[in-house]
């Protein structure tokens, strides 16, 4: 099992819009680094799912439903299905996963632009703890 951190913008589709649907296709993504993370997931694996604009926080946690595959709407870019698993008890800002310095090598911290990142094991379970603090 691998761990992701998938970024969107709220008010395109946010956390709750994945919770209200129960599950959601993860596509558009355009940047090519991103369409080759995207095509490493595997169903089963564990995304965090981080708004990006005025809050920059990681609020969320999904499953990959259906590991990934071309996109109807443009096959040349890939497209994978998230099911919600639960929201994160407290939003984790990206303020508070810079200052921490056991999330330092994190890639939300060292090229935050690119929206599908990896996540290593130590990271998701230190964003977890974070999210039981407010």
């Amino acid at each position: 099992m691998n761990y992701w951190l998938l970024k969107t913008e709220p008010e395109t589709y946010s956390w709750d819009n994945l919770a209200s649907d129960g599950k959601g296709v993860w596509d558009g993504v355009r940047n090519f680094q991103a369409r080759r993370n995207l095509k490493a997931m595997s169903k089963g694996d564990i995304a965090l799912i981080y708004h990006t604009g005025e809050q920059k926080a990681v609020v969320g946690i999904a499953i990959v439903g259906k590991g990934p595959y071309p996109e109807p709407k443009d096959p040349a870019w890939t497209a994978v299905d998230l099911v919600p698993d639960k929201p994160l008890k407290n939003p984790v800002a990206l303020s508070k996963i810079k200052l921490d310095k056991s999330l330092q090598k994190m890639v939300l911290v060292r090229a935050a632009r690119l929206s599908v990142q990896p996540v290593t094991a130590s990271e998701y379970q230190r964003v977890l703890e974070l999210s039981k603090k407010p």
